[in-house]
């Protein structure tokens, strides 16, 4: 069991160290070289080998094997294009799936200048 040590306030010398200004910036542990070369690697190091034991522990697949000779039922997007594909696949005049996905960008580019149209109509601002 530690005994913890606090400051007294009634000392002179340390009342007069605190009133030009000796916060905790000017006494301590000093970060160079002490947590930069010491703390910070070990804690690098740490998680590094933590994802390094997990990913070796319990490998993620990746799906079912690749095979060259057979065609899938349904051919499928990247995960990011997934969206605009079930748009796309959804709204049955092509242009107008086109013109959906055109609006929402065009549409969010125009809310600032919309909003400035009168700001006294705006109570959040």
């Amino acid at each position: 069991m530690s005994i913890l040590k606090k400051p007294d306030l009634t000392d002179a010398k340390l009342r007069a160290k605190l009133a030009k200004g000796m916060g905790h910036n000017y006494y301590g542990e000093p970060a160079w070289p002490n947590d930069l070369l010491y703390i910070f690697p070990v804690v690098i190091l740490g998680t590094i080998a933590c994802i390094v034991g997990l990913s070796v522990l319990e490998p993620s697949a990746l799906g079912e094997k690749a095979d060259p000779f057979a065609t899938p039922l349904e051919i499928l997007p990247e995960w990011y294009f997934f969206p605009t594909f079930n748009l796309l696949r959804v709204i049955p005049n092509k242009l107008l799936g086109v013109l959906s996905m055109a609006a929402v960008p065009a549409g969010l580019i125009t809310v600032p200048f919309l909003e400035n149209v009168n700001k006294f109509q705006n109570p959040f601002r």
